[in-house]
């Protein structure tokens, strides 16, 4: 059993071995990466191509691709502001309303880029609206402190409207 386990764990350390090799090998020496490139053949995809393909057809939305995040994934991240809190004044509500008011915004775009469209969100996306008139374009520290209570409602009302539609964000 012992063997086993030490057999497997060279073969994994040789599988990564091979990836670090070809991912420094660009990046240190591009002499040999026009040998390397002539030599591999088009119809048999490198391993790494391989799992990049698979992880894009896996993820609907690929990293770095340009666009809205998911409704789901938008909220996940405003509910990770839900226990954050910061004292007015005190020059630690730069970050957490900066936080929070691009979360919500991502929300939004989220919302109504989704298939549902935006008026399957319509107290969300009226909210944010209302929201955005408010700071009137003016995402400064200094404003978002001024209506600190609207960002903060705004935020805590969309957590219990979703959480009141859970087929949106599971």
């Amino acid at each position: 059993m012992q063997i086993r386990r030490v057999q497997g764990m060279a073969i994994i350390t040789a599988v990564l071995a091979a990836c670090l090799l070809s991912c420094s090998g660009g990046a240190d020496d591009n002499s040999g990466a026009a040998a390397q490139d002539s030599s591999r053949s088009s119809s048999v995809p490198a391993p790494a191509d391989a799992a990049v393909r698979e992880t894009a057809a896996a993820d609907p939305k690929p990293a770095g691709s340009p666009g809205p995040e998911l409704v789901r994934d938008a909220f996940a991240g405003l509910q990770a502001t839900l226990n954050d809190t910061c004292t007015p004044g005190s020059g630690d509500c730069e970050y957490f309303l900066g936080r929070v008011h691009e979360e919500v915004m991502g929300l939004d775009a989220a919302m109504k880029a989704d298939p549902k469209g935006p008026g399957h969100f319509p107290e969300p996306v009226a909210w944010i609206a209302g929201l955005r008139t408010t700071l009137d374009g003016d995402t400064s520290t200094e404003n978002l402190e001024t209506h600190r209570t609207e960002l903060i409602g705004v935020r805590d009302r969309i957590n219990v409207w979703m959480q009141d539609h859970p087929d949106d964000y599971q």
